[in-house]
């Protein structure tokens, strides 16, 4: 069992770990009050690339949890951080919501139509067979094609939407070019998400209820892995792949009883 109590930050993904919909998950709140108590660093991060820090925290304030902006990291920063990284000042079409327009933003890069050096996708409902031909179009004509992640559904209230992996496909399909994701599982989310922290990756750790995403961004990254049975994953399909989360806990709040039985 991983010593929670020597650990110095926590990445934790936030749906089917800290809520589901619009309802907070049993243990949730006694965990971020551990976190809060023991001066943990900490990180809610996310794949969906809708969404600013600041919507984050008011979705989780409605809830009753308080957090504070800066404990949030979304793959909209992620790939503006990429973008930013790789080509300083350059400008892209985005396809997307508030989230990821104003990550571009404000790692200085501006929206152009006519030739930009990337296509951007995320989720959003701005997406349509207009957005969609016009994004083909500029990727035949030059520009590089970068997706917010590679999810292919994300959970809603009455089944599964088409998430960015799955908005992407037609791009690639018209054009034989291959997207770049930026989002979990690429270790590159994670890393930036350490930096933010300011901690390595042996004195953190990763807990999240998907195998495929966040167990092994964490893993790959080399930190110690929790995964939570209170979203996607259970221990049968866990059995499906060829790595082991460091630990299997029922929920966050399992996290907490086992620090506190370790001191």
């Amino acid at each position: 069992m991983i010593d929670f109590n020597s650990k110095k930050g926590f990445i934790c993904d936030m749906d089917g770990v800290i809520y589901h919909g619009n309802q907070v998950l049993p243990g949730v709140v006694d965990f971020i009050n551990w976190l809060h108590r023991e001066k943990k660093d900490y990180l809610f991060l996310t794949n969906n690339s809708g969404y600013t820090r600041r919507e984050l925290q008011q979705k989780l304030a409605r809830m009753g949890l308080d957090v504070p902006e800066e404990h949030f990291y979304t793959s909209a920063l992620a790939t503006a951080a990429f973008l930013k990284e790789q080509a300083p000042g350059c400008s892209v079409y985005a396809i997307g919501e508030a989230g990821l327009f104003n990550a571009l933003y404000d790692a200085g890069i501006t929206m152009n139509d006519v030739n930009p050096d990337y296509v951007v996708m995320g989720e959003g409902k701005s997406y349509s067979l207009d957005t969609l031909t016009k994004a083909t179009n500029l990727v035949l004509n030059g520009a590089k094609l970068i997706g917010a992640n590679s999810d292919i559904t994300g959970p809603i209230e009455h089944g599964i939407a088409p998430a960015c992996r799955a908005l992407v496909a037609p791009i690639e399909l018209a054009t034989g070019k291959q997207a770049y994701f930026c989002g979990k599982p690429n270790p590159l989310m994670m890393r930036t998400g350490l930096k933010y922290l300011g901690c390595h990756s042996a004195e953190a750790v990763m807990v999240g209820d998907r195998m495929d995403t966040d167990i092994i961004s964490g893993m790959e990254c080399g930190m110690s892995t929790v995964l939570v049975l209170s979203g996607v994953s259970t221990r049968e399909t866990m059995d499906t792949f060829a790595y082991r989360p460091t630990a299997v806990l029922d929920g966050v709040g399992d996290i907490v009883k086992v620090a506190e039985g370790q001191k």
